[in-house]
């Protein structure tokens, strides 16, 4: 298991963890990274990423992108 900000770009992995305190957690839920879904890394921008979700494309801080485990 490895934080999602150390995958590689354009690979689909799957979340199998998703941390931090409850209401950062629900946050993440709610954009989509629950476990077991499929997640791909598109861009690394000045440290912060840009992941592709459930058909969307998010942006995440650097910190909460450490925060889901694939």
């Amino acid at each position: 298991m490895m934080p999602l900000t150390m995958a590689g770009i354009g690979e689909k992995n799957t979340i199998r963890r998703v941390g931090g305190r409850p209401d950062v957690r629900s946050h993440l839920e709610d954009l989509g990274f629950v476990t077991g879904g499929i997640v791909t890394l598109i861009s690394i921008i000045g440290g912060n990423v840009i992941v592709g979700v459930k058909e969307s494309r998010v942006a995440l801080s650097r910190e909460l992108a450490q925060k889901i485990m694939i």
